[in-house]
This record gives structure tokens, C-alpha cells and sequence, in this order.
């Protein structure tokens, strides 16, 4: 994926805004973040400095500073991409599942738009992902399937969860919303 770094050009981005200049101290925190390139995404963010920094404080801390097993975050993510039907999200995040060991049959299987099959996940995916379900459908989570995330994580892991899932809602309604296009592989982050 090209991108916008240090005396290059930015890439015009066929979403709904045009780029935003990627220089200043904004664009330098999220270039930092990605190693050296700004992705479609930060190029539209950048927009709004304030917000873009925000941005990427929270959403670096989601993707490197929780404790949350990586294919739990990774089974969250992918599984908001395909409720929000936000092809970019997935794009950016299955080479980071594939690696945190999610499988084929795991990536079939967070592709039913009505739930997925249980018999594909270990019991904390599958509570991971009924939690993920929920919150992202209906907004709360009933009683049974916050008691089943119970069984298998702390107290600062559920609200890493429930940070994770409400986080990768927002990343996707900016991309639906701006029409960004997928990138061509992973999005470092």
C-alpha cells in the first residue's frame, strides 16, 4: 500500500473527501504508529489533527496494549467488519488474524451475517463473539451472554472487549460513511 510519508506525495484517496495534507504533528503521530506510511484512512482523519491524534492513541492501545489474547481482538474486529459490512476493516485485519492463528474455517464462519457456528471456536471465542454480536446489533448485552464472557475474562479484559468492539464500530462507520476503499493488504498499526 503507498502512502503519504515524508516528502512523498500524498496518494488521492477515492473515498468521499478528498486527502487531507499529510504533514504537522498529527500526521507525524500516525505515521509513527504505521510505520513511516499513512493509510487512506489517517489521510482522512487527518482533517481534523485533534481528532486524528485521539484516534490513533485509542486505536493503538486496542491493537497493542491490552491484554486480550490477539485472536480475541483480531475475532472482534473481522466479526464488526462483516456486521457494519466494512470491507477495509477486513482487508486491514485478516493477515493480523491469520497470524494470531484464526483459520480458514474461523474466517468462513465470521462471514454468516446470522451468527456464528460455536462448533468453529473455543468456548472464550465463542463468548467473545456472542458478546461481539450483541453489542454490536442491539447494544446491550443480555445478561447470559455477559455471564459467559465472565466465565473466561478479568475485569480489565471485559472492558477491553467492550472497548474493542465499540472502537472497531466507530473505525468502520468512518470507513462505510467516506466510502474508503479496501487497502491491498494489512494496515500496520
Amino acid at each position: 500500500m503507498t502512502g503519504a510519508g515524508a516528502g512523498h506525495e500524498a496518494v488521492p484517496s477515492p473515498a468521499r473527501l478528498p486527502d487531507a495534507d499529510g504533514s504537522g504533528p498529527a500526521a507525524d503521530v500516525l505515521r509513527a504508529r504505521r510505520g513511516g506510511e499513512l493509510s487512506a484512512l489517517d489521510r482522512l482523519l487527518l482533517h481534523s489533527p485533534a481528532v486524528a491524534q485521539g484516534w490513533s492513541a485509542l486505536l493503538g492501545a486496542l491493537r497493542n496494549a491490552t491484554t486480550l489474547a490477539p485472536d480475541l481482538t483480531e475475532l472482534v474486529v473481522l466479526r464488526v467488519a462483516v456486521l457494519n459490512d466494512a470491507p477495509f476493516e477486513w482487508a486491514a485485519h485478516e493477515p493480523a488474524a491469520r497470524r494470531a492463528g484464526v483459520t480458514d474455517e474461523q474466517l468462513a464462519a465470521l462471514r454468516m451475517p446470522d451468527g456464528v457456528p460455536d462448533a468453529a471456536f473455543s468456548p472464550v471465542q465463542s463468548a467473545v463473539l456472542r458478546f461481539t454480536d450483541a453489542s454490536s446489533r442491539q447494544v446491550a448485552v443480555p445478561d447470559e451472554v455477559f455471564a459467559q464472557v465472565r466465565a473466561h475474562l478479568d475485569d480489565r479484559q471485559v472492558v477491553e472487549l467492550a472497548v474493542t468492539v465499540g472502537g472497531y464500530a466507530m473505525v468502520s462507520r468512518f470507513l462505510v460513511a467516506l466510502e474508503v476503499p479496501p487497502p491491498a493488504g494489512e494496515v500496520a498499526g
